[in-house]
């Protein structure tokens, strides 16, 4: 089970769209909701016909497909699940659909081959671009380095936000979602409340290879619901290293876990 499409979901949607380059577009169709950021579903319509699908791409959480015109976009919110016809790019989602239903599909497009890509999103918070902005995202942390890193934790004033708010904030780190950072936090040992000035070199750096760390191995697992401190996300839940009670919080706009007695 996996809470929402995060990085490593996102990548296993572009590995599934590498097998339609190549492909000729001979239709696309949006609803309202996944057609919500164009002027009209009709836009995707139009935008997308008779377009050569030439490579795919990825930012973070959204989605690119490059083609012989516009580059393509997708954001999947927290429920979205790409298809190509029956072949899904993950399992399932938690807090996710668990079976397929025509009404969920929102749109998507179909080739010249018949095969169809598919957006199958239950609570319509999925989303397709054109052209879209990467100028507002962070660089990739699944590229991440140090250098970027530090950049992305540098306080302008004050002691600056929560780490894990910084974190989370796709204009600073493309892709961390709220599974993943808590996962590298836990495994860094840092309290997410952290003002990210309160992080001296050492900290920064522990915290640095532990996302890298996180995002390795989750990645071979199979997903951002696979990390070691999961057990744990509920109430009454023990760390699993030291056997505390884990906390609980909202940070960042997103429920938080940890462990007060070795993330600090």
């Amino acid at each position: 089970m996996r809470r929402v499409p995060e990085i490593l979901e996102v990548e296993s949607y572009r590995r599934l769209c590498d097998q339609v380059v190549g492909a000729t577009i001979v239709r696309g169709f949006a609803d309202g909701y996944l057609a919500k950021k164009l002027p009209t579903p009709a836009t995707w319509a139009r935008a997308v016909k008779g377009l050569s699908v030439t490579g795919t791409d990825r930012r973070g959480k959204l989605l690119l497909l490059e083609t012989d015109g516009p580059t393509l976009g997708i954001r999947f919110g927290m429920t979205g699940v790409l298809l190509l016809d029956t072949e899904a790019g993950i399992e399932g989602l938690f807090y996710g659909p668990h079976s397929f239903k025509e009404e969920w599909v929102r749109g998507g497009l179909e080739f010249a081959d018949a095969r169809r890509l598919l957006v199958h999103d239950p609570r319509r918070l999925a989303r397709v671009e054109i052209d879209p902005d990467l100028e507002a995202l962070g660089p990739d942390a699944l590229t991440l380095t140090r250098r970027q890193f530090d950049a992305a934790l540098a306080v302008e004033r004050g002691e600056g936000p929560a780490v894990k708010a910084r974190l989370l904030d796709q204009a600073r780190v493309a892709g961390v979602g709220n599974l993943l950072c808590d996962e590298a936090l836990f495994r860094a040992g840092i309290d997410p409340r952290t003002p990210v000035s309160h992080l001296d070199d050492a900290r920064r750096g522990a915290l640095y290879r532990a996302l890298r760390a996180t995002t390795r191995t989750l990645g071979r697992r199979g997903g951002s619901h696979l990390g070691d401190h999961m057990a744990a996300r509920s109430r009454g839940g023990l760390c699993p290293l030291d056997g505390e009670a884990m906390a609980t919080a909202t940070i960042g706009g997103r429920t938080t876990y940890w462990c007060p007695r070795h993330q600090r």
